[in-house]
């Protein structure tokens, strides 16, 4: 992947943090960085939902460094903000359900922890701080697409540790003359997601079962709609807010998605014309906590940061089941 650039600037002089750089999104965006020739780059992760063998290709480089920590403590914030110019903050407990079951573990990492984050690199004078909020922050809304400044109310735990996060960030950067920014991603999917355990996204989770002749599970009818993006989009956005000149860095927030919404219906039958595979979903109750409905309109993102998708779903899902074949 990632055979196109996204930053215009030389990042070889450059020296980054990727927190949560063992997971999913993290560890994309630390191959990226890799591949461009950054000067260094730092992973701060504890490998509770991430993994070794992630960041494994990488663990010998001379820019490479991997401190197995966690944010919760602010000992290894500050010990991993040592010398970074730039910070991409991805770690997080993720999953509306982990957070309805346990809220305090939730509330820990994603709200506390990001606060440790955000300390650490005040005080280590770090330029800019891009971090992962998500499209759970709108909540209640009906409004379709979802636009930056109309949210409704959060209707999870997961979603209030989000939108803590966004209002942390705008009183940080006011406070302490920061610049920090927001990327609500949407459904990000790809290669190096988890489908294994109680909390795994549904892409990897259909995409598993499909894979192994089983039928695929959904909650509720399956009519509800998300806008699902590829993760090499949301490195495509982390780098272009990172580097993003003449905007306003205090708190901003920008949809990271497609633009596009899909069906979960929908969704398996594209999964099942890539495989080649017949079997029927299964339907359950619908999930506490789980918007209905989710369209972003990316117009904000596009003109400020100069974000443009590249990959679509059907082109993602075919980059992820090639991934999935091989690793699952």
């Amino acid at each position: 992947m990632y055979n196109n650039s996204f930053h215009d600037i030389n990042i070889t002089s450059k020296t980054f943090l990727v927190t949560g750089g063992a997971g999913f999104i993290g560890s994309n965006l630390v191959e990226y960085l890799l591949k461009y020739n950054a000067k260094k780059v730092v992973v701060l992760d504890n490998l509770a939902t991430g993994f070794e063998e992630n960041i494994q290709p990488y663990l010998q480089l001379p820019n490479f460094e991997f401190i197995n920590g966690t944010i919760c403590n602010m000992e290894d914030c500050e010990k991993a903000c040592i010398g970074i110019d730039y910070v991409f903050h991805e770690a997080a407990l993720g999953s509306v359900p982990r957070s309805i079951k346990n809220p305090i573990a939730t509330h820990q990492v994603n709200a506390t922890g990001f606060i440790n984050v955000l300390i650490a690199a005040r005080d280590a004078k770090v330029k800019r701080i891009v971090y992962a909020s998500s499209s759970s922050v709108y909540g209640d809304s009906k409004i379709l697409p979802k636009v930056e400044n109309q949210i409704g109310k959060q209707l999870s735990p997961y979603a209030v540790s989000k939108m803590t996060n966004e209002l942390y960030a705008e009183i940080f950067s006011k406070t302490y003359n920061m610049e920090i920014i927001g990327l609500r991603y949407f459904n990000i999917f790809g290669p190096r997601q988890n489908p294994l355990g109680e909390y795994a996204a549904a892409i990897p989770l259909f995409l598993n079962a499909i894979l192994n002749n089983e039928a695929p599970t959904l909650n509720g009818d399956g009519e509800q709609t998300r806008d699902f993006t590829f993760v090499e989009n949301a490195v495509q956005a982390n780098m272009k807010a990172m580097f993003a000149e003449n905007i306003n860095t205090q708190g901003n927030v920008f949809n990271i998605a497609v633009g596009e919404r899909v069906s979960l219906n929908q969704l398996i039958e594209i999964l099942k014309k890539l495989t080649g595979a017949s079997v029927k979903q299964i339907y359950r109750e619908e999930r506490m906590g789980d918007v209905r409905d989710s369209l972003a309109d990316i117009s904000k993102a596009k003109t400020s940061i100069g974000y443009e998708p590249k990959i679509k779903i059907e082109e993602g899902l075919k980059h992820t089941l090639d991934w999935f074949k091989t690793h699952y």
